[in-house]
């Protein structure tokens, strides 16, 4: 029984796709190094006046007991130039404000994708270079929520931060747009573009009709032979 080339990705997807997210999860601190990398790269060049560094790896804190949880190697430590009250009651007490991010809840689109361009029938090259392309593209998506989730931490999370922002001039609604965006549109959206921008031969494939793509064969035969009669 011949597979048509839509069951045979689909199959070919269940069987990449949890192997890309096994992977992708694994390897999580090497996969988040770029992406930290790229918003320290913004932050500390871009925005000197609010970012002092950002720092591979960071410390989970309880909120409540201030007692250290656990450290992650894919988390990311942000040392803002915004000083705050650190003590809640009593006398106070300034400090420089940081925290820690975690830049893989921005990263599903990773292995989405890998998982993606692996069930196309591709070459070995093809695959490689449209994996390679889009994980710099994506790194570049990943990066976007990581800034713009510093921006919502510190401008609608901190007193001081919201301070701040108004000092310099920035929109608090156009924070909280960016931060929407780069959580909730640009991850699930961009390796399914991104993808289908790369792979318009093969989706064409799938979306053609049974009978069309049936015709084709038969119409090749024809000319052959009107070609062999002549």
């Amino acid at each position: 029984m011949t597979i048509s080339p839509l069951r045979r990705f689909m199959l070919a997807a269940v069987l990449w796709l949890p192997f890309a997210f096994f992977l992708w999860f694994a390897f999580r601190a090497q996969f988040a190094w770029p992406v930290i990398q790229l918003a320290k790269l913004a932050l500390v060049h871009v925005w000197p006046g609010l970012y002092l560094d950002v720092i591979v790896g960071a410390d989970e804190i309880n909120q409540a007991t201030g007692q250290l949880i656990a450290h992650h190697g894919d988390w990311m430590q942000v040392n803002s130039n915004v000083i705050y009250n650190a003590v809640k009651d009593g006398a106070p007490k300034y400090a420089f404000f940081d925290f820690a991010l975690n830049p893989m809840i921005y990263g599903y689109s990773v292995p989405l994708f890998a998982g993606l361009v692996m069930a196309t029938p591709l070459s070995t090259w093809q695959r490689f270079a449209q994996i390679g392309a889009g994980f710099v593209m994506l790194w570049l998506v990943q990066a976007f929520g990581v800034v713009a989730e510093t921006f919502k931490v510190i401008g609608l999370q901190l007193p001081e931060g919201t301070a701040k922002m108004h000092e310099l001039g920035y929109s608090l609604e156009v924070i909280a747009l960016a931060y929407q965006f780069g959580y909730l549109i640009l991850p699930p959206l961009v390796p399914a573009a991104l993808w289908i921008l790369l792979n318009r031969p093969f989706i064409e494939e799938l979306t053609r009709p049974p009978l069309a793509a049936a015709a084709e064969p038969n119409r090749e035969t024809a000319v052959e032979t009107r070609q062999q009669g002549n």
